[in-house]
Parts: C-alpha cells; structure tokens; sequence
C-alpha cells in the first residue's frame, strides 16, 4: 500500500471553480486499499470574511480518493499532534499548517493570500 495504517496526511482538495470552498484535511490513516484511504481528523475551510482557514472542531472520518488528480495529500511526520495543528502566517509572511512542534508544513506556492 501507498499509505498503512497509523499513518499521517495532510490532504488539500483542489477546487473545481474558482469560488468553490477551500478544504483542506488532516489526520491519521484508518485503513487503506489502491485506490482509497479512510482518514480520521479535522477538517479546516478557508473563511473568506476572516482571510483564514477555520478548523472544524469535531474530528471526523473521511474517505479520500488516491486516484483523484485534485487531491494532494502530503505524508506528515507520525508526532504530528493533530489536535493542535492550525494555520498561520510564519515569519516570512509565508501561509504554513503547523502543530507548533514536530509539523509545519507551507502550503503558500505563489502569494501569501491563497
């Protein structure tokens, strides 16, 4: 398997239409097959008002496409405390998803309001 169980991830999902909401997802690999991955986390919406990602603060389970070409998902270190991670700006102005310890993570490629 591409992910095992136990396992990490950080899942953006690429937008179809240019206002369609921002999701982003991180949690930790339930089970796994070729072409899915059940992952139990958080999830977080970019807020437009505010100019900043929201985490959902219930944990949730999701199931997530492997094949699917609009999802990236990022393997993150196994310390990752997933019930801290939030995002934030760093000191270069840069947007990056951290949990303040083992994980920080940018995921600002082109401007720092995306």
């Amino acid at each position: 398997m591409v992910l095992e169980k136990g396992e990490k991830v950080h899942v953006i999902s690429h937008r179809h239409f240019e206002h369609d909401l921002r999701r982003h997802f991180v949690g930790e690999v339930v089970s796994c097959t070729d072409q899915l991955v059940r992952v139990k986390g958080y999830t977080f919406v970019y807020d437009q008002a505010r100019g900043e990602f929201a985490k959902k603060a219930i944990a949730r389970i999701r199931i997530i496409s492997l094949i699917d070409a609009l999802n990236i998902i990022n393997v993150i270190p196994a310390e990752t405390d997933l019930n801290s991670v939030t995002y934030c700006m760093d000191r270069n102005s840069r947007l990056v998803v951290t949990d303040g310890n083992a994980f920080t993570l940018d995921i600002n490629e082109f401007s720092t309001n995306r």
